[in-house]
């Protein structure tokens, strides 16, 4: 797998701003292949910052109900990775959101 494949899009809500505001720790939704060495060295290469922590979370899927036949529609699960940066590193993908 290719470093530019494995991150698909930062996760951008009230929390994972929190975190990164307070905590240098940044969300992504990462490919289901992915590991915790292939997301750093994708961080790394894309963002030029020093990773120190990889945390990767496996989301399950979820069903939903749609219409007033309440038809089921099963969301695909989707794997996310919580990466801290080095003190002094920021990604500028997340500053002045």
């Amino acid at each position: 797998m290719h470093l530019y494949e494995v991150l698909k899009r930062p996760i951008l809500t009230e929390k994972s701003l929190r975190l990164a505001d307070e905590e240098n720790k940044y969300v992504f939704e990462v490919d289901r292949r992915a590991n915790k060495i292939l997301v750093k060295q994708a961080v790394e290469a894309r963002f030029g910052v020093t990773v120190t922590d990889v945390r990767i979370i496996n989301m399950k899927p979820k069903t939903r109900r749609r219409s007033l036949r309440q038809t089921a529609v099963r969301k695909p699960g989707w794997k996310k990775a919580i990466v801290t940066l080095a003190p002094g590193d920021s990604i500028q993908l997340y500053e002045g959101v």
